[in-house]
């Protein structure tokens, strides 16, 4: 009884911390992490990656969740080390300094800003699909004035709209997944095509038909897919039950890659031969369209597009969450941090919201579509190397600063010595395959200036903080528990210790 009654006595300080409150269940987080996982870079942007790298694309996308899955244990374990910590931007300021707060803050911000755009610019090739004579403009104002509506509304409607969403997916790749293996396994010819068969992995060129430069340019379309994984560690602050939630979230991870990705992958490049594909469309719709499934395909299509419209919305939820941060620590002006009566920081919203809006200019600005998706993505694409960065320099500095509390945890990241080391590793190939692509090493050269940017106004935030005597950044309290002195069934960490009680 002690233990419960010290459970929401932790959480209800948490709130009060916060400003935000816990209303997200549990079917709630697991959907969001699932979502997350499944975004406009599967949906779309695969059809692309697979011109680029052929069927080696499902050794990318293995590689890619291998190193995903550390970075989220590393983030799993340091927010479950104090519930105080609401998102890897409070990591980042509490293990690393103020300045790597503010930072990490308005870096994924603005990548959350740059995702919204991506996706309703994903929802606008979709919609071509339907109707190739659709005016962009209408189909991008009328999505970012949606997902801007959504987003004023309490969190409790946000958890049921990803619910749903992230269902759609699921359901819509299980589809795929079952309809695929059947004609694979009966052997389904489509009308002027080869028949459907796992050798179409192989037999065009073999698993590496563009060979290693074609494999490294996969890497780096494919790390977008992937940009929204770290949305279960912005919604901690929201979360019922963090301690029970949030291991379970992170550690399907792999198994959702594996049968997300790879397995809908397989399916696809086994029914229609990886050359045939055409990376302007959905490779989902693709398969059913060549299937003779025009019905199926038309509601596929509407699924892929609720799926774009899934994650802007998830985008922006994240970007508000940085922003009404930034606001509380003193780094954003003050009214992005006022909320609502039901408890949403409205300013924020709009701010965040209405730069989707941009999406409608960036899609006159191209030659296509598909060209303004690609800078967008590959923008996000280096922006969210920073923050994955952020978290395992954060991981870091935790084991050194608190071993108490590493050693105290129930959920500790797997190699925590030396997976850190090998992560960064791969950021620096990332890096190398962004920049040996032409349509994607603008957005790398273009961050330095943008690194320069907020360097410039933290510079000026602080010494505005300092002459007004308000501390440079917002207090992290130390965690409700002490590692050292609680006994284990009361430890917040132990979540085995909770499902007992």
């Amino acid at each position: 009884m002690r233990d419960l009654t010290a459970r929401k006595e932790e959480l209800t300080a948490s709130e009060k911390h916060s400003g935000l409150r816990r209303t997200l269940s549990r079917r709630h987080i697991q959907m969001i992490a699932i979502g997350g996982a499944i975004g406009t870079g599967l949906f779309l942007g695969s059809g692309r990656t697979i011109g680029y790298a052929g069927p080696s694309i499902i050794f990318i996308y293995m590689i890619i969740g291998f190193f995903v899955f550390f970075i989220m244990r590393a983030l799993g374990e340091m927010l479950l080390s104090n519930l105080h910590y609401k998102t890897f931007a409070d990591l980042a300021k509490d293990l690393i300094g103020p300045w790597a707060g503010y930072f990490v803050n308005w870096n994924y911000w603005l990548a959350c800003v740059v995702a919204g755009i991506a996706d309703v610019v994903a929802i606008t090739a979709y919609m071509k699909f339907f109707d190739e004579d659709v005016p962009v403009w209408l189909v991008a104002v009328v999505t970012s004035a949606v997902l801007l509506f959504f987003n004023l509304q309490p969190v409790k409607w946000f958890g049921e709209l990803e619910f749903w969403f992230a269902v759609s997916k699921v359901v819509t790749i299980v589809a795929l997944l079952v309809v695929g293996s059947i004609m694979i396994v009966t052997g389904f010819t489509p009308a002027g095509r080869s028949p459907a068969s796992l050798t179409h992995l192989w037999d065009a060129g073999g698993m590496f038909p563009m060979g290693a430069a074609g494999f490294v340019l996969g890497f780096q379309i494919a790390i977008y897919a992937f940009a929204s994984v770290e949305l279960v560690g912005t919604v901690a602050a929201e979360a019922k039950e963090p301690h029970k939630t949030l291991p379970k979230a992170v550690n399907s991870v792999v198994l959702r890659v594996l049968l997300f990705y790879v397995g809908a992958l397989i399916v696809i490049m086994s029914v229609t031969p990886w050359n045939q594909i055409d990376p302007n469309q959905s490779p989902f719709i693709t398969v059913f369209s060549t299937a003779g499934f025009q019905a199926a395909a038309a509601v596929i299509g509407l699924v892929v597009i609720v799926s774009a419209a899934s994650s802007g919305n998830s985008q922006i939820y994240a970007g508000v969450r940085m922003l009404y941060g930034l606001a509380r620590d003193g780094h954003a002006p003050a009214v992005f941090a006022r909320l609502s009566r039901g408890r949403i920081p409205v300013a924020a919203a709009v701010l965040t919201g209405g730069l989707v809006f941009l999406s409608v200019p960036l899609l006159y600005a191209g030659d296509s579509v598909l060209s303004a998706f690609s800078f967008v993505t590959s923008v996000c694409s280096v922006l969210i190397l920073f923050t994955w960065s952020s978290i395992l320099v954060s991981y870091l500095r935790y084991r050194r600063r608190h071993p108490d509390r590493h050693a105290a945890s129930a959920f500790k990241m797997p190699l925590g010595r030396v997976m850190p080391w090998v992560t960064f590793g791969f950021f620096l190939f990332m890096l190398g395959a962004i920049a040996s692509n032409p349509d994607t090493l603008p957005a790398l050269l273009a961050a330095p200036f943008w690194f320069a940017f907020l360097a410039v106004m933290w510079t000026l935030r602080r010494r505005a903080l300092a002459r007004s005597g308000r501390p440079i950044t917002g207090h992290i309290p130390l965690p409700d528990f002490d590692p050292d002195r609680a006994p284990s069934s009361a430890r917040p960490s132990d979540h085995r210790s909770e499902d007992a009680s």
